[in-house]
C-alpha cells in the first residue's frame, strides 16, 4: 500500500542542538500511527515539519508520489493535512458554524454581490457534526459545549478541509473515561473512511485499543516501528526510556509516633456551594492525594486553600497558625504555592525566559504593600534560577531560553522551580503530570516525595487512579463537593476510590 505520507531520514536542526536526526515515519490510508516518546523527543518537531511550521535541515517528505525537500502550511493543507493541537485551537466567541469555516466562509452571489453562503454552511455543518457523532446546532456558541465536545467540533473542522491525514496530539488529556469512547468510537469511523491519522499520547493504557503501529522517538533519534499488536507496556517503556522506572514512591518508614500537622482544614465551604463542609488534616512528611471525577470538587477546593474563592464558612491552619486569606497574593506571602492544572495559561509566563519564570514567585513573596514596594537584583535571581534549574534538571540550552521552547515536562519543573525559590511550605500540585511523558512524570513523582520529606507540606489532586496510588500515602475521595472518603495508601484500591467516587455509601 502506498502510504499517504512518507518522511525519510529527516534531520532538524537548531543552534546548538540537533532536534531530529535521520527518522523515518509514514502514514498509512485507515490506520491509526501512534507517535511515542518522551517530552524532548521529538515528536512535535516532526509533526511541525509535516504540517509546515518548521523546514527540515535535511530529508525528503513525500505526498501523493511527489518529493518535497520542505513543506509550507499551503502545501500541507492543499496535501489534506490537519493538525489538533492539545491546546484547542477553536474560537470560543464564534458559533460552531462559523469555527468550521473560519478563514474559508463559502460564498455566493446574490444580485451581482458577494455574500457569505449562511444555508451551505448551515447544512455542510450539520453533515459534518453528523459525521464525528456531535449532536449540537450549528449556530451553538463554542463557550457553550464542553471540552469533548470541542474536540469533536476540531475533528469536524479537520473534514471541513476534507482531510486525509489527522495529527492528534494528547487527545484524551483532558476527556473523562466516557468522553474517550466517544473519541475512539469517531476515530474507528473515520478509519474506515480511509483517513490516516497520527496519535500523540502519553497515556500507554489506551494505545492497544485504538493504535494499529507505533513509532518510538528518544532523543530526537529513531529507535523503531512496531504492530501495535507485537510490544506490551513494558516493552514500549523500555523503548522510550532505556530504564526501569519505579512503581512506587511511598515515604520510607518511621518510628515517630505522632506526626506534626502542617495543614488543617475545618467545615470549609466556598460561598458558591462547589465544595461543602470539608475536614482534613496533612501530616508531615505525606504527600495526600485527592480523587474523583471531573467537576467533583477538588480544584475547587485548593482554589479555595489559596484564596482564590470566597469561602461561607470554615477555618484553615498551617504549622498552628490560623489563616484568613482574601486573596492568592496573601496565600503567597504565607508561604503557599499553586501548580495548576492548566500550565499554559495559568502556570507560566510565556513571554518570559526560564529565569524570569523561577523567580516571578520569589518577587512576590518579597514584595511589600500589596506588591507596590520592593527592589529587583537580576544577577541574584539569574544566580537563584540556575541553581533551581540544575537541581530539578531542567534540559534547556541556557536558562535565558524562553520557557515556550522546552518539553512540557521542563516546563512543569520549572513552575516547581520558581515556588521552591519562593521558600513555598505548602505546595499543590493540581494534576502536575497532564500531558508529559511517563519518564518526566517519574522525575516530578521523586520530587513530590524529596519535598515531603523535607517537611513541606504536599497535596495532589490527579484523574490518574494508578498515579495516585503509587504515589500518595493517604487518599482523600470527592464526590458531589463533599468528602466521601479518606483511604489508606496501603488500604486502597481503584475499586474503592471509584465507588466512592460514584455512588452513595
Amino acid at each position: 500500500m502506498q502510504p499517504l505520507v512518507e518522511m525519510r531520514k529527516i534531520t532538524k536542526r537548531f543552534p546548538g542542538v540537533t532536534a531530529l536526526e535521520n527518522i523515518n515515519f509514514d502514514i498509512l490510508s485507515g490506520e491509526v500511527h501512534v507517535l511515542l516518546g518522551e517530552n524532548g523527543a521529538g515528536k512535535s518537531t516532526l509533526m511541525k515539519i509535516l504540517s509546515g511550521i518548521y523546514e527540515p535541515s535535511e530529508g525528503k517528505i513525500v505526498l501523493s508520489g511527489k518529493e518535497y525537500s520542505k513543506l509550507t502550511p499551503t502545501d500541507s493543507a492543499e496535501h489534506k493535512i490537519s493538525i489538533i493541537y492539545q491546546e484547542l485551537s477553536l474560537i470560543d466567541e464564534l458559533s460552531i458554524a462559523e469555527n468550521l469555516f473560519v478563514g474559508k466562509l463559502p460564498t455566493k452571489k446574490v444580485l451581482g454581490l458577494k455574500v457569505v453562503d449562511h444555508d451551505f454552511i448551515n447544512k455542510k455543518t450539520i453533515e459534518l457534526l453528523k459525521r464525528v457523532g456531535l449532536n449540537r446546532e450549528p449556530s451553538t456558541m463554542v463557550e457553550d459545549i464542553s471540552i469533548s465536545e470541542k474536540q469533536q467540533v476540531e475533528i469536524a473542522k479537520a473534514l471541513a478541509a476534507d482531510a486525509k491525514v489527522i495529527i492528534m496530539d494528547e487527545p484524551t488529556s483532558s476527556l473523562t473515561d466516557e468522553e474517550v469512547d466517544k473519541l475512539f468510537a469517531v476515530i474507528k469511523q473515520l478509519k474506515k473512511e480511509g483517513v490516516g491519522i497520527v496519535y500523540i499520547s502519553h497515556k500507554l493504557k489506551e494505545l492497544p485499543i485504538i493504535g494499529d503501529r507505533v513509532t518510538v522517538l528518544k532523543d530526537g533519534t529513531y529507535v523503531g516501528t512496531r504492530d501495535m499488536n507485537d510490544v506490551t507496556t513494558d516493552m514500549l517503556v523500555s523503548m522510550m526510556v532505556g530504564r526501569e522506572l519505579s512503581g512506587k514512591y511511598l515515604k520510607p518508614e518511621t518510628t515517630a509516633k505522632e506526626e506534626e500537622t502542617i495543614l488543617k482544614v475545618e467545615g470549609l465551604t466556598r460561598k458558591d456551594q462547589k465544595v461543602k463542609d470539608i475536614h482534613f488534616e496533612l501530616k508531615k512528611g505525606e504527600i495526600l492525594g485527592f480523587a474523583g471525577l471531573i467537576g467533583s470538587g477538588r480544584t475547587e477546593l485548593m482554589e479555595a486553600i489559596f484564596g482564590a474563592a470566597p469561602l461561607s464558612s470554615g477555618q484553615i491552619t498551617m504549622f498552628g497558625e490560623p489563616l484568613k486569606l482574601k486573596n492568592p497574593y496573601e496565600a503567597v506571602k504565607k508561604g503557599m504555592a499553586l501548580i495548576t492544572e492548566n500550565r499554559r495559561e495559568t502556570g507560566f509566563f510565556d513571554n518570559f525566559e526560564i529565569w524570569r519564570n523561577i523567580s516571578a514567585s520569589p518577587l512576590v513573596r518579597k514584595s511589600k504593600w500589596g506588591g507596590i514596594g520592593g527592589l529587583v537584583n537580576e544577577k541574584l535571581e539569574q544566580e537563584e534560577a540556575e541553581k533551581h534549574a540544575k537541581a530539578l534538571r531542567v534540559k534547556c540550552s541556557s536558562i535565558q531560553q524562553n520557557i515556550t521552547e522546552l518539553s512540557g515536562g521542563n516546563q512543569q519543573k520549572v513552575i516547581i522551580a520558581k515556588w521552591l525559590a519562593a521558600k513555598s511550605n505548602l505546595m499543590i500540585f493540581d494534576e502536575p503530570t497532564r500531558g508529559i511523558d511517563i519518564g518526566a512524570k517519574s522525575e516530578i513523582y521523586h520530587i513530590m516525595r524529596h519535598l515531603a520529606t523535607e517537611g513541606k507540606g504536599v497535596l495532589m489532586v490527579s484523574s490518574e487512579l494508578p498515579e495516585l496510588l503509587s504515589v500518595c500515602d493517604r487518599i482523600v475521595v470527592f464526590r458531589e463537593g463533599k468528602i466521601s472518603g479518606i483511604i489508606n495508601n496501603e488500604d486502597a484500591t481503584e475499586e474503592k476510590i471509584m465507588l466512592l467516587a460514584t455512588a452513595d455509601i
